[in-house]
């Protein structure tokens, strides 16, 4: 069901839904289309089941979560302009994880970007979220720097992360949205503790 954004954002008539597997075409065209991340990343073009996999993807096996969903912002023609995806209670109650966030390559440089993000934090919010997790590539310069200006701070970094056709560092970074210290996060989640394996 389309959830209307708040009318100040610099995207006119954007709204969101939340994609299922039928929208696997609609995720795949706007991947395509916006192929730098995938480029930047695994060192490769979108792969043609990028986006199938990305629908069935969960996180490993071991690791307790509540859900995950998958977010797109579309146009009024109905194409993606950027997509989030999401994994709730992930290792530990109110935890949320942002496990991949795109915003279409022409939009990078408005504020676009910062306030769809903006958005999606109120919304998991509401949902009870009051940590958010997310990994950042090293050496992917403007998503370090965007996610260093929307509060983020690096707790740890894992070294040899296989992602498509590179072997990449990834920083591991927390955000709370309630207050909280990351000493008290690293207790609840401790494999983002510096030296653990």
């Amino acid at each position: 069901m389309p959830i209307p954004l708040p009318p100040s954002l610099s995207l006119p008539r954007v709204h969101v839904l939340e994609l299922q597997a039928s929208d696997e075409d609609l995720l795949q065209r706007f991947y395509e289309r916006n192929p730098l991340y995938f480029e930047q990343v695994n060192g490769a073009p979108p792969r043609p089941d990028e986006a199938r996999e990305e629908i069935r993807d969960l996180p490993p096996e071991g690791w307790s979560f509540s859900a995950k969903r998958l977010l797109g912002y579309a146009d009024d023609q109905g194409e993606l302009v950027a997509m989030a995806s999401l994994v709730s209670d992930l290792m530990a109650p109110r935890v949320w994880l942002v496990g991949l966030f795109i915003v279409a390559t022409e939009l990078h440089g408005s504020p676009a970007a910062r306030e769809i993000y903006a958005e999606l934090e109120r919304w998991m919010r509401r949902r009870g979220a009051a940590w958010v997790r997310l990994g950042v590539v090293v050496g992917n310069d403007r998503a370090e720097r965007f996610w260093e200006r929307q509060g983020f701070a690096e707790v740890r970094r894992r070294d040899g992360i296989s992602m498509g056709q590179r072997v990449n560092s990834l920083r591991v970074m927390v955000k709370p949205l309630d207050g909280g210290r990351i000493a008290d996060y690293l207790e609840m989640v401790p494999r983002d503790r510096p030296g653990e394996a």
